[in-house]
């Protein structure tokens, strides 16, 4: 193993912890746990130098000390968790506190008919071999820190599976608690969704931080979506005030597949997503929507990527911003044509609306174009309030504060009105007024 420096010196003890907990288990995965750290520990974590981290520094995370969580807390009651739970349709929940599966809070997901879930956990000590191939290949460690630094504490999460032609009448929501500790604490909670031919699916991802919670989550999600597979993913993140969070999203898809991503980032105090999809076959189609609402000194960071890598496939990106306070975002979205891949549709937009003088967008879309034939368009915007809209709600004898919130919660419903199921919709919009309280009112208005 690398020598460590004093910043990944309390990595390295959580790393001991683990190896010792798990010694004399599966061979394979002990040696991918280590392979992971020692790629870890040679990179560090990325500095302003990495083009992808130009605007986001991550010293702040470096000055914290984490432990590593290696057991839920069990003094957590379901009632503590409604505010992000899904009331408004029946759903098949699964809840993770500190990272680790709490099957006493959830659901039982047992004998649905083509749904196949189990811990993550439980599938690694069965020495699955079959995992490996989902497990973070190498190439995936080299370019990114915080994979290696999952991979290497991968101790639980979730596998999901469809049988062909399955079609799911109830969504999947899975629930990461952080909660207040006697020492912060890190987790790396890993995701793996398989979807077979023709299969649909919604799943609802959320993150909550309980009051007093300053953990650092550092999560992955990895996606697979067979022929005609098409699956709705909505993200909602509302860690604590305090609480670091770092995520990333690789899908695969196959010939026409649909995946839908509707990313809300509206909580924690330090916040990196990386959101990226491969269209690997014809006819597969992609949107990303999002939406980021931040203020005080809150910092978040969205980082997508599309890459059409076959003919006639098809991607649409909306992103909407709101920053107040001293808060600062940053926006940077990539999509990459291939040389093969013609009569490509690609469109992305970002939009930014910055309410104080003291916040910031850093924002930067990319096109990479490699074929003929391809009809791409992007661009960004950033601005203030409509003075004339202002006017107008003003003179038809609205006070100012409430014509300012007003136009902030059009501007927001214009990306939430892109989700196509109306009680997600409404989920989201619950959400959503936890920094948006206005939210509601517009909705009933629109």
């Amino acid at each position: 193993m690398n020598p460590v420096s004093e910043v990944l010196r309390p990595y390295a003890e959580g790393f001991k912890a683990i190896e010792s907990r798990h010694a004399g288990k599966a061979k394979w995965l002990n040696e991918l746990r280590r392979d992971a750290f020692a790629q870890f520990t040679a990179r560090g974590f990325p500095c302003e130098r990495d083009e992808d981290w130009k605007y986001t520094s991550t010293r702040s995370l470096e000055k914290r000390s984490f432990v590593t969580a290696l057991s839920a807390t069990s003094d957590i009651h379901k009632a503590a968790l409604d505010p992000i739970l899904l009331h408004e349709l029946p759903a098949h929940t699964l809840i993770f506190i500190n990272g680790q599966y709490a099957p006493s809070l959830g659901d039982a997901v047992d004998g649905i008919p083509g749904l196949h879930i189990s811990a993550l956990r439980k599938s690694l000590q069965q020495d699955a071999k079959e995992l490996q191939a989902w497990l973070a290949p190498e190439s995936i460690w080299n370019a990114d820190a915080f994979t290696a630094l999952n991979t290497a504490f991968l101790q639980d999460g979730v596998l999901i599976e469809t049988d062909d032609d399955t079609q799911l009448q109830q969504p999947l929501q899975l629930v990461v608690v952080s909660t207040e500790q006697a020492q912060p604490s890190a987790c790396h909670p890993r995701i793996l969704m398989k979807l077979g031919k023709r299969s649909q699916a919604a799943l609802v991802e959320t993150y909550y931080g309980l009051e007093g919670s300053a953990n650092f989550t550092n999560s992955f999600t990895q996606i697979l979506l067979g022929d005609g597979a098409q699956l709705q993913h909505l993200r909602i993140q509302r860690e604590s005030p305090a609480d670091f969070h770092v995520s990333r999203v690789a899908i695969s898809q196959q010939h026409a597949s649909s995946y839908t991503s509707h990313n809300f980032n509206l909580g924690g105090l330090w916040v990196r997503t990386d959101l990226e999809t491969r269209l690997e076959a014809s006819q597969a189609h992609a949107v990303f929507n999002g939406l980021y609402a931040i203020s005080g000194r809150q910092h978040v960071d969205n980082h997508t990527r599309i890459d059409h890598l076959a003919p006639d496939t098809h991607s649409d990106e909306l992103y909407h911003g709101i920053i107040s306070g001293h808060a600062r975002a940053v926006f940077n979205g990539k999509v990459i044509v291939a040389k093969h891949a013609v009569k490509t549709d690609a469109a992305q937009s970002n939009n930014n609306l910055l309410l104080s003088r003291g916040a910031e967008i850093d924002t930067k879309p990319e096109l990479e174009i490699y074929a003929d034939d391809v009809q791409c368009s992007h661009g960004a915007t950033i601005g203030q309030l409509d003075e004339q809209a202002l006017f107008y709600l003003r003179s038809r004898g609205i006070d100012e504060q409430s014509a300012r919130g007003m136009l902030v919660e059009a501007f927001a419903y214009r990306l939430i009105e892109r989700i196509a199921a109306p009680e997600l919709r409404a989920y989201a919009i619950r959400q959503i007024n936890s920094v948006l309280p206005g939210l509601t009112a517009v909705m009933a208005q629109s």
